[in-house]
């Protein structure tokens, strides 16, 4: 075990951290949008050119996604309320303000919050080789990328990248489509399913005893020692990142097409489950670039994996893992089941973020099982890691004062909980998760 500073690890938050409490840490350090979002070193820019990037791409996605075909080969998810589901929350515990679900769990191609970021970080690196070789114009028209000639010159490349699941998932999927060899390194945590799935794909899949570390590891180490690989780093990439952005900005018209309004008086809080921190980190990156200081972004882990909310609340980011302070890193929120958070990701958000929880594994089965009996919706069990985020903060009452949040704004309040997986999840496999959960 590394060393620390005795001071730091006695810290009551790290102190809960360690007995495996469900746990809520409001970040101390929190500042204006204005002041955070230069913190980041990306801009407003840097997120439209990827929503644009996106729109190129769109032709191509239509034809080669069937189910993209509706959207015009935009990949995106609806938003539902579920007035249900808060019932039965509140049956517990008071929510102040209305629920409702974020559905990245049923984005087309591979049924996650990842189909943004991994399929659009494949889709930036298409482009840039076709771009390079003269084969394509920014202002062509890109379903001709579907063409045996594109396979044959993309299928001298090769991406690899390390996952739990679901980035893995989309990343091999858009990979494969495109005529790209890819090698997804694939973690204990990682679902049969997911790998059987990748497979069918044509996606070589290697697999490892250790956890998503060791995994992400290797695969660095393997594209390292291939020039024609190209590795696409979860831990550190500015361009997942940004393609997970895009979801903040196209936001801002999904809630004025349904009349929700965002102010100071109609604050929207938006949980996100969080793993190693780059979905979560860019998605609360465009919605602080959509709605400012009226929007208040929390991260939501497994008691188990609480990489990001142990980095962000020692200060130490990446150099601490759970591990370090004695938690085995073990959770069936296999997207979620991350020891060392994102570097890159916890201090570029770090005076953005309201705050993190943890929740326990059992949780997010009782949780699933009730959306599923409320609501009809199914998902895999990280993905309702930010269903009791509505409770946590409608009690927080020296939360909301410190905010200048009245009992006004927050009546007036949207809550959001982003639902990152379980669109694709097998019956058998879902009927399992069903089972974990008390009814």
């Amino acid at each position: 075990m590394t060393e620390f500073n005795t001071e730091l690890l006695s810290l009551p938050v790290v102190t809960e951290l360690k007995s495996l409490r469900e746990t809520i840490w409001f970040n101390p350090g929190l500042k204006s949008a204005e002041e955070g979002l230069k913190r980041v070193g990306l801009t407003i820019a840097d997120a439209e050119d990827a929503e644009a990037r996106l729109q190129r791409f769109a032709p191509f996605l239509a034809r080669a996604f069937p189910e993209t075909a509706a959207s015009s080969g935009i990949i995106e998810s609806d938003m539902v309320p579920v007035p249900l589901m808060q019932a039965e929350l509140e049956k517990t515990d008071g929510i102040m303000g209305t629920v409702w679900l974020k559905k990245d769990s049923h984005l087309p191609i591979s049924g996650s919050l990842k189909a943004r970021g991994g399929i659009y970080e494949v889709l930036a690196y298409a482009e840039k080789l076709a771009l390079e070789a003269g084969l394509i114009t920014l202002t062509g028209d890109y379903s001709a990328l579907l063409s045996p000639d594109f396979r044959q010159f993309f299928g001298q490349h090769k991406i690899a990248v390390g996952s739990t699941g679901n980035l893995g998932l989309s990343i091999g999927i858009i990979s494969a489509r495109l005529g790209f060899h890819v090698t997804v390194h694939m973690s204990a945590d990682a679902r049969k399913w997911k790998k059987d799935k990748l497979r069918l794909h044509g996606v070589e899949v290697m697999e490892y005893e250790q956890d998503y570390g060791v995994a992400v590891e290797q695969g660095r180490k393997a594209a390292e020692s291939d020039t024609a690989c190209f590795f696409i780093d979860d831990e550190n990439s500015r361009t997942l990142f940004l393609g997970y952005s895009v979801a903040g900005l196209r936001l801002r018209k999904q809630l004025q097409d349904k009349g929700i309004i965002v102010d100071a008086s109609h604050p929207l809080f938006v949980y996100l489950p969080c793993g190693v921190g780059g979905g979560p980190g860019g998605v609360a990156f465009g919605l602080k670039l959509a709605f400012g200081d009226h929007v208040h972004c929390f991260f939501a882990e497994p008691t188990h994996s609480p990489c990001m909310l142990l980095g962000m609340s020692t200060g130490l980011h990446d150099a601490i893992s759970v591990q370090d302070i004695g938690i085995d890193n073990k959770t069936d929120a296999d997207g979620l089941a991350v020891g060392r958070a994102s570097g890159f990701v916890g201090r570029a958000m770090e005076q953005l973020i309201d705050g993190c929880y943890t929740l326990s594994d059992q949780s997010m089965y009782d949780l699933l099982a009730m959306l599923a009996r409320t609501e009809d919706i199914r998902l895999e069990p990280s993905a309702l890691a930010g269903m009791c985020g509505p409770q946590r903060i409608s009690a927080a009452s020296s939360y909301q004062e410190k905010l200048g949040l009245t009992t006004e704004s927050m009546a007036g309040a949207t809550h959001l909980v982003w639902a990152t997986g379980g669109g694709m999840v097998p019956e058998k496999e879902m009927d399992q998760y069903l089972a974990k959960g008390k009814h």
